[in-house]
């Protein structure tokens, strides 16, 4: 980290305690909240931009009656707000690991918002980045009082990793990273659909990007051993913005055994899951799916990550003594 002098501000509104029973602590299982340093990186910067916050500001401009630049200073002087938010990656295969849970402290995006005016008939926010990156926002999504977005200014309680956006980026619930999450932000461009698009929606990719619910199997691992009985199966499940009510596992195609569900700080997060599994030796397959809390099941088709992100159910092979 360049600015190792810097501080964050204390938060006006913090985030309420992770309860204890949030994190199961077994071996191999994702931890609840995400370590700075094995939160997965996806990004289009060849070279990591490397920001002064004191050069740094933020443009809010495009279909708005009142346009503003927000310096450093000025942001440091706002009401902070931290939550607890789950990002996932729009190229996360099933089972995948490109997804993340951490603690975020920033400035809601709607206050920002609500200080220029959108005019109307404006319907998506194109956000770009120091270098060059662009993602285009549903503006109802950002405008939302029940969904915490922030332009976020620190992870896990320290100051963003130069990887992860600093000085600022966005952090949106329930929406990919590629059309929402914007690291390095300098500007937020009030605009439509219709006149400006992001990096990746004239590659092919979709425009409003909301996250599918996704579970995976973090235990047992294929390389561990598993021995015949009772064997824990474990692992974690998200719907952002929804929240996951139940997680289901199987073993060689047989009826659904339900599984215990972790504790949670809200909807926005993932949830740890486990269950206990009786399995006789020889070769073994186990398959997962969550449903959320509108009683949305995950969906068994199978679908690559593009054009608006993977789906099906994770099936692991193991191999039980």
């Amino acid at each position: 980290m360049l600015f190792v002098w810097l501080r964050l501000p204390a938060a006006r509104t913090p985030a309420p305690p992770v309860p204890s029973g949030a994190d199961l602590k077994l071996d191999d299982l994702a931890p609840y909240v995400t370590p700075n340093s094995d939160f997965y990186r996806i990004d289009t910067a060849l070279i990591v931009p490397q920001l002064n916050p004191q050069d740094w500001s933020l443009e809010v401009r495009g279909l708005v009656d009142e346009p503003f630049t927000l310096t450093w200073d000025e942001l440091m002087e706002l009401p902070m707000e931290e939550h607890y938010v789950t990002l996932s990656c729009v190229s996360n295969a099933v089972g995948g690991d490109l997804v993340g849970n951490a603690l975020w402290l920033g400035y809601p995006i709607r206050a920002l918002l609500e200080r220029a005016k959108p005019r109307a008939g404006a319907d998506m926010v194109l956000s770009r980045s120091d270098d060059g990156f662009g993602a285009g926002t549903p503006l109802e999504v950002l405008q939302d009082p029940d969904r915490q977005s922030l332009l976020a200014i620190g992870m896990n309680g320290e100051p963003l990793p130069e990887e992860h956006g600093f000085p600022a980026r966005l952090v949106v619930p329930g929406l990919y990273g590629y059309v929402s999450a914007t690291k390095w932000v300098t500007s937020l461009e009030v605009t439509t659909f219709d006149a400006d698009q992001g990096y990746w929606t004239p590659r092919g990719w979709s425009a409003l990007g909301p996250i599918k619910i996704g579970s995976r199997i973090d235990v047992p691992r294929l390389s561990t051993a598993v021995s015949a009985g009772a064997v824990t199966v474990a692992g974690v499940a998200w719907a952002q913005h929804t929240g996951i009510s139940k997680v289901e596992v199987r073993a060689d195609g047989g009826d659904w055994i339900t599984a215990e569900l972790a504790e949670t700080v809200g909807p926005d997060t993932w949830r740890q899951w486990h269950v206990s599994i009786e399995l006789e030796a020889g070769y073994r397959s186990l398959a997962v799916r969550a449903t959320d809390s509108d009683g949305q099941v995950q969906t068994e088709t199978k679908a690559p990550p593009a054009p608006d992100g993977a789906s099906g159910w994770q099936t692991i092979s193991i191999n039980v003594d």
